[in-house]
């Protein structure tokens, strides 16, 4: 198993874990948080590798998520 393989398997786990993270602080469906993920900055941020920010822990990021983008829980 190579690196990129690795590291594609890590970001899926990340993103299964903040989604239900993030279903669960605002109490939200499954569907309802995967929808408000993947349509925010920190989705692309961690797909692009960008600031490294796939390797912060989860709960970390679901708070940054709420941090930096509360337009998305409108």
């Amino acid at each position: 198993m190579n690196g990129e393989i690795l590291e594609k398997y890590y970001q899926e786990r990340l993103e299964e874990r903040l989604i239900a993270r993030l279903a669960k602080v605002k109490n939200l469906s499954l569907e309802q948080a995967m929808d408000i993920y993947y349509h925010s900055r920190l989705a692309q941020n961690i797909h692009d590798g960008a600031y490294d920010v796939q390797y912060l822990d989860y709960k970390v990021l679901v708070q940054l998520l709420l941090d930096t983008e509360p337009d998305l829980f409108i």
